[in-house]
């Protein structure tokens, strides 16, 4: 499990320098320059050339590049050309917005999705199972930054309950979480009714029924801990996108998170911001991906035995 464990963390690193070599190339297309961004538009063309030597920016792209992964490893993503600090302080201070309004909304659309879609899997063609699969429908079909409009609206504007901007509280977050819980929510839910279904008609959930276990335990405890694998995938691919993937939902509330240091850094030319922030959150996301591995041999004796060869 160990050796697994390290190949893995290993297989990171190859593609690391691929995403920094796509996003460095990608950025560098475009026209801008530090020298410009730091001295302004008025400076003298001769003092943004000597700014950009001094900063290495006229290099070849290939030595700039190996230049960033050196300091990469080192643990210095570099300056912003825009603001001069540290490209690893603007996301520390930036990631815990993102984290927290991605955590929450995970616990939401985990707690509604999985509870529904386990009930309309035990339910099924009831009334429950057709609002359900109806209900998931419905908010899977609506964008979220509509939602979050019609619930600034609603909330914010007409009955005053919740702010409708920035982290001041956790109320500030309440409208958020559920904005981006709707759509993971209805994944969720038709996930777990989809596996929750295939589980409840094997063999084996039939011997449990006729050796005279409740029908509570033969869900909790056979079905549903079957079922779990895709559900776990699913989830751990949801966390890991809304750690990157709330850029809309940061900008209808205003939330200064990592995706809105993305959008702003893209807008500004600040390619080490850029960078950085992309780097950061592919790292987050792959290891989300080892951890939803690590879980699958905790969850199906089967994968954990095949760990073991490795």
């Amino acid at each position: 499990m160990a050796r697994y464990v390290v190949k893995r963390v290993l297989m990171l690193i190859p593609m690391l320098l691929i995403i920094i070599f796509i996003v460095s190339f990608i950025m560098s297309l475009t026209p801008s320059d530090p020298g410009t961004l730091i001295l302004g538009e008025r400076a003298t063309k001769e003092a943004i050339h000597q700014l950009n030597e001094e900063l290495g920016y006229n290099d070849p792209f290939l030595i700039r590049y190996a230049r960033y992964v050196f300091s990469a490893v080192h643990g210095d993503l570099g300056k912003s050309w825009k603001s001069g600090a540290p490209v690893i302080q603007e996301i520390v201070r930036r990631f815990p917005a993102t984290f927290t309004l991605a955590v929450g909304a995970i616990f939401i659309g985990l707690t509604i999705g999985m509870t529904l879609g386990i009930l309309s899997a035990v339910k099924q063609y009831s009334a429950l199972d057709v609002a359900g699969t109806a209900f998931s429908m419905t908010l899977a079909s609506f964008p979220g930054f509509w939602i979050g409009m019609m619930l600034i609206i609603l909330f914010a504007l007409k009955l005053g309950w919740l702010p409708s901007f920035g982290v001041g509280s956790l109320k500030h977050y309440i409208l958020p979480w559920f904005t981006t819980s709707c759509s993971f929510g209805a994944s969720m839910l038709r996930m777990t009714r989809t596996s929750m279904l295939e589980s409840i008609r094997m063999d084996y959930i039939r011997t449990a029924r006729a050796k005279g276990q409740t029908e509570k335990l033969v869900i909790l405890r056979h079905a549903l801990r079957n079922a779990l694998l895709p559900v776990v995938t699913i989830l751990g691919m949801s966390f890991g996108g809304l750690l990157g993937g709330t850029v809309t939902i940061e900008t209808v509330f205003s939330i200064p998170g990592v995706g809105s240091l993305i959008i702003e850094a893209i807008r500004m030319k600040d390619i080490p911001v850029v960078v950085g922030a992309t780097v950061t959150l592919a790292t987050c996301f792959t290891l989300l991906m080892l951890l939803v591995d690590i879980l699958y041999a905790f969850i199906d004796p089967r994968i954990k035995a095949r760990y073991l060869k490795y």
